[in-house]
């Protein structure tokens, strides 16, 4: 990797020459529709008020137990629209013990929403859960997920029809479109530095290096199973090396493939002791060459690929503003999106035709409310689909996100909510009223 003196020439490493382009202004409007369901008071006053304002969200899944998809960054539906994914727990109020499973399943939803149960599995937290997903050679019946065997974190293929299986040596973060290659890290060190992102069934190899050298970004072919490290910490933490580093643990967050599987991205974090967090965002090919360090200003948080080359993410510029930017990911050229309407961080995802981004928000004011919302490119018009309650016992590690997803044709989309108390359930909204006017 390249130092400072060494990048002169190099637009992309050069984060004081970026252009910031200010987008147009848009606007607010929530959406007509049927009343929705809309917890306004704390868990166990019975006012669930109805409102004229949203489309209804319906539970996909029922209690008495818990259910959740997890992160914002994958598709829970099967090719053929039938089976949704999710995975169950029977409690909802505390981080897991170490080794302490849940298990995990599908809705049909053409089957009064029956949920069935596939696997268990010890590796997952609560944000992101078991990185559980439809495996793009064969998204109707493919599955994949993280688990345990003989003391290693793995994953696992299942058809989920046949109930056929296959082992992978490495556990996932992100898979590919085409889903022939993943890209991975120490998922140990994640949770212990940063708490339900990571899985604490097995204890950290690296724990007393603050920036290991045989850590950090893996790839893997999930044909053969053939993987490596292609990024580790240590590189990461040596590179451009600031008053920011010193007293600190460096780990890695949060990746994700481009559209074709010809780069991903990936976050470089490192925090001190008593506090202080900072982010770097990095791109480079799946084989670890081209690394490019994007951005530097010290926060980047959510994200998604808009396309092969441009990244959608909530970031902060050199003077402090935190806005969504789109930002290539060669040059690291910065325009800002949804100025004054897209306002606050949240779990963006574009739609499959890329014309609108689904976005929600953490708790806001006393009733402690999410927002869920589409946002329309063309015009910067954002479409306000619900607000939901968040009781104030779940937080931290344990919250509940709304982690919004899309299904697989931009009419539907589903989320995590505990709105409905005592559990955590995933609910859907139907959204073609709005994408396919």
């Amino acid at each position: 990797m390249k130092q400072r003196s060494d990048r002169s020439k190099d637009k992309a490493r050069q984060i004081g020459r970026r252009t910031l382009v200010k987008g147009a202004a848009g606007s607010v409007l929530a959406c007509a529709g049927e009343g929705a369901l809309v917890r306004s008071a704390r868990a166990g006053e019975a006012t669930a008020k109805p409102s004229t304002a949203y489309p209804p969200a319906r539970a996909a899944t029922r209690g008495p137990k818990n259910h959740f998809f997890g992160y914002y960054d994958k598709c829970p539906w099967d090719k053929t629209g039938r089976y949704l994914l999710a995975m169950e727990i029977g409690f909802n109020d505390r981080q897991p013990k170490p080794g302490e499973p849940l298990t995990i399943g599908m809705v049909d939803l053409k089957g009064n929403n029956k949920y069935i149960r596939l696997d268990k599995t010890a590796a997952w937290c609560w944000q992101q859960g078991t990185m559980l997903q439809w495996v793009g050679t064969a998204p109707d019946r493919e599955i994949i997920y993280n688990s345990m065997r003989d003391g290693k974190y793995v994953s696992i293929i299942r058809d989920v029809h046949s109930g056929k299986t296959r082992t992978l040596p490495r556990p996932i973060y992100a898979i590919s479109n085409d889903g022939t290659q993943a890209v991975s890290l120490d998922f140990a060190r994640t949770g212990r530095l940063r708490p339900g992102y990571g899985y604490i069934a097995l204890p950290e190899e690296h724990k007393d290096s603050p920036a290991p050298d045989q850590a950090g970004a893996y790839w893997m072919d999930l044909k053969t199973g053939k993987n490596k490290l292609i990024v580790s910490i240590a590189q990461a933490a040596a590179n451009e090396v600031d008053d920011r580093f010193k007293d600190t643990e460096h780990w890695f967050n949060h990746m994700q493939f481009n559209p074709s599987g010809t780069r991903f991205l990936f976050l470089h974090r490192w925090k001190k002791a008593k506090g202080g967090r900072w982010t770097r965002l990095y791109t480079c090919k799946p084989d670890g060459s081209d690394l490019r360090l994007i951005t530097d200003t010290g926060m980047v948080s959510h994200f998604d690929w808009r396309d092969d080359q441009t990244i959608l993410a909530w970031a902060t510029q050199k003077r402090g503003h935190n806005r969504f930017f789109l930002i290539d990911a060669l040059t690291g050229e910065m325009t800002v999106v949804g100025d004054g309407v897209l306002v606050r961080d949240g779990h963006c995802s574009y739609s499959p035709d890329r014309k609108w981004i689904l976005n929600d928000t953490y708790p806001m004011g006393k009733q402690r409310l999410q927002t869920l919302m589409l946002y329309r490119v063309a015009d910067g018009k954002r479409f306000d689909v619900g607000k939901f309650h968040l009781p104030s016992k779940l937080r931290g590690p344990y919250r509940v996100d709304l982690h919004p997803r899309w299904n697989r044709d931009g009419t539907q989309v589903c989320f995590d909510s505990a709105h409905e108390p005592p559990t955590r359930q995933v609910y859907v909204v139907d959204v073609k009223h709005i994408t396919k006017a």
